[in-house]
């Protein structure tokens, strides 16, 4: 049987907690866990795992944003940290042995940044907001970053960017209940949309809030306000194999188990799903593999629902890069929990 423990409730952010990111690096070659967290306060906070066993906050990041942090992502090598603010801008901290000094300050948007992303080589940046426009800021030396695109094909508020793990591709997804793929055509930053995943190809009806790459990055799992995750699966080979684009397709939709919107989800290196939503619970999904679900194609079971996994919304679901089996989770209660799914038989 799958249990669920909390491990430990990190307290601190006076606002509701929107977004985490784990370190890249936490657990790897003994390097401590690490967390970065994003608040309505206006302010970044990185804790991180003392060999007590118990999480501490290693820095409080209060300055440049002026409004809401809404999103962070730490960069590839781990060393820099990104942060999206509604104060309409993107601020870079790198980390300097203990401490975070801003770098680099990005802007351009008109209002509201909701998401950044860096792709796996960490070369590229994105960030999105509510003036429907996708950004790519390019990494250059000394800390500098040039926009080299901006990607305009949503008609609302773009929630959340994300790039494939492995190819030069991004994804975004919208208040306009759709998802699109960019790629760069080959010209010179030429950036395209080469598909959009919409409700007349078996995409959702309302806003789709974020989505998640499973670990070999050939299949997708969108979440969104019309209560549903959908599964999405591409030909991986098929990309690798020639300058084509293989495009995604719908495998299926995980209906049913969730009646409050549906704001985070992620996918484990060990093929589980987490799921973060407006009832204050955290659900885990695993893909059927009995052998009749060959033939209609995958369908995914609910492994374990945590009620009452916090007071209010739940904002962000993040497992750790590590090899255990760690989940952190925010929400509007302004609390951060740390949480181990204890054993699980697929």
């Amino acid at each position: 049987m799958e249990g669920l423990k909390e491990i430990q409730k990190l307290e601190g952010h006076t606002d509701r907690v929107w977004s985490l990111a784990w370190n890249p690096l936490s657990g790897l070659d003994g390097a401590p866990l690490k967390l970065a967290s994003c608040s309505g306060d206006k302010t970044v906070r990185i804790w991180e795992h003392k060999p007590s066993n118990s999480w501490e906050c290693q820095a409080v990041l209060d300055d440049p944003h002026t409004r809401t942090v809404r999103s962070c992502a730490w960069s590839p090598s781990g060393k820099l940290l990104a942060t999206a603010s509604f104060d309409g801008t993107t601020a870079i901290f790198q980390d300097v042995g203990d401490d975070y000094e801003c770098v680099s300050t990005l802007e351009g948007h008109e209002n509201e940044v909701k998401s950044v992303s860096w792709n796996a080589s960490g070369s590229l940046l994105a960030t999105c907001g509510r003036d429907k426009t996708v950004w790519i800021w390019e990494v250059l030396p000394g800390n500098e970053f040039e926009c080299v695109a901006v990607l305009q094909g949503h008609t609302q508020d773009v929630k959340m960017v994300q790039w494939h793990p492995t190819m030069e591709l991004l994804f975004s997804c919208s208040y306009d209940n759709t998802v699109k793929i960019w790629a760069d055509d080959g010209e010179d930053d030429n950036w395209v949309c080469v598909q959009t995943l919409a409700q007349s190809n078996s995409g959702h009806s309302s806003t789709v809030w974020a989505l998640s790459f499973n670990a070999t990055g050939d299949k997708m799992v969108t979440c969104s306000d019309d209560l549903t995750l959908k599964i999405w699966g591409t030909d991986n080979g098929k990309m690798l194999s020639s300058d084509g684009f293989a495009p995604w397709s719908h495998l299926c939709t995980v209906a049913g188990y969730h009646d409050r919107t549906i704001f985070s989800v992620h996918w484990s290196r060990d093929n589980i799903i987490a799921s973060g939503a407006a009832d204050d619970a955290i659900r885990f999904f695993v893909e059927n593999n009995e052998c009749d679900s060959l033939v209609d194609g995958p369908s995914y079971n609910l492994l374990l629902k945590k009620e009452k996994a916090h007071d209010m919304d739940i904002n962000s679901v993040q497992w750790s890069p590590g090899e255990n089996r760690l989940l952190a989770s925010a929400a509007d209660d302004g609390m951060i929990k740390i949480w181990e799914l204890t054993s699980v038989s697929c």
